[in-house]
């Protein structure tokens, strides 16, 4: 029996080999869009797996037009993009990808962290712009990331590789979770702290936690006036987990020294957006796991999982 899977998104040929002898592919072929919702809707009909992005908003209404729906395998770790109760309720198997982009994307937020402190891009957008006329004390002078303080809000796997990743500055590294991690703070040397503790003690704050109703907007006017003035904020997790309308307020009025952004609370923005507009944030297109090896096994671990559930095994990383 031949089944369909439905692709949201062009993914690497050799990723959909993997099912192409257990399953008719159908692919929205526009790079540059999310495919549609009306597009969605109607193709989910007839598929037995869909293969979706993080941007893909997979709901009930979507669950309700799927009857043959089977497996939803999320081209991301997170998926709150997926009503997983609905899910479960219907019986389809949801999957993710962890693991296979861990160390890339820990490899992206200690970029942009250090993008942030010695501001990068806007010393080579001034440069660009023919504004360098002479070498001065103070020009372009931004934060040290050595020996300073890292705290670290959700020590999964990504942020124990920015962990890492800080031990080799010789920094020091504070986390808040929701649970406390002995194995860690035993090999990493890093500390836990109350969520206003670590803001209050880090010069640099990196955001890597899940987004759940508990951590949307976790990081909000109150928080953000925890915060050190020569403090950076970086959010590699998820855009919700900052109210934008009070991290622009702070920037704006430099209660804070920088922000580095590859998030943002509604996706994508454009350049009016008002955090844009200041220059003391440095912000990317949502490219934590953008390596062309980490995206390549993400999308061939998702179709591994859509062949591993149509051929009757077990899926390789179920979150439901």
């Amino acid at each position: 029996m031949r089944w369909n899977t439905y692709v949201t998104r062009i993914v690497p040929a050799q990723s959909l080999d993997i099912l192409r002898d257990v399953s008719r592919i159908a692919v929205w072929n526009f790079e540059e869009l999310s495919v549609s919702r009306e597009e969605l809707l109607a193709q989910v009909r007839s598929a037995d797996a869909l293969i979706t992005m993080l941007t893909d908003r997979i709901d009930a209404e979507v669950f309700a037009r799927g009857k043959n729906l089977k497996i939803v395998a999320n081209v991301a770790v997170g998926y709150d993009n997926i009503d997983t109760a609905e899910a479960r309720t219907r019986g389809v198997i949801v999957t993710n990808t962890p693991d296979v982009l861990t160390e890339t994307t820990a490899d992206l937020a200690f970029a942009l962290l250090l993008a942030t402190a010695r501001r990068i891009p806007q010393a080579s957008v001034y440069l660009r712009e023919g504004k360098w006329k002479t070498w001065a004390p103070m020009l372009m002078a931004g934060q040290d990331v050595h020996s300073a303080t890292l705290g670290i809000v959700g020590l999964g796997r990504i942020g124990l590789g920015v962990a890492r990743r800080a031990r080799g500055f010789g920094m020091r590294v504070l986390y808040h979770n929701r649970n406390r991690n002995p194995e860690a703070e035993a090999r990493l040397e890093v500390a836990y702290r109350s969520l206003d503790d670590l803001l209050r003690e880090s010069d640099f704050v990196v955001l890597l936690a899940p987004l759940t109703d508990d951590t949307r907007h976790l990081i909000g006017g109150r928080e953000l006036s925890l915060m050190k003035r020569t403090a950076c904020l970086i959010n590699a997790g998820r855009g919700p987990l900052v109210d934008e309308t009070a991290l622009y307020e702070a920037l704006k009025a430099e209660r804070l020294f920088a922000a580095g952004l590859d998030v943002f609370e509604k996706e994508p923005v454009g350049p009016d957006h008002p955090l844009l507009t200041l220059p003391n944030v440095v912000a990317l297109p949502h490219i934590g796991s953008a390596s062309i090896h980490a995206r390549t096994a993400m999308a061939n671990l998702a179709a591994a999982n859509v062949r591993a559930v149509l051929t009757g095994e077990s899926p390789l990383t179920p979150v439901v």
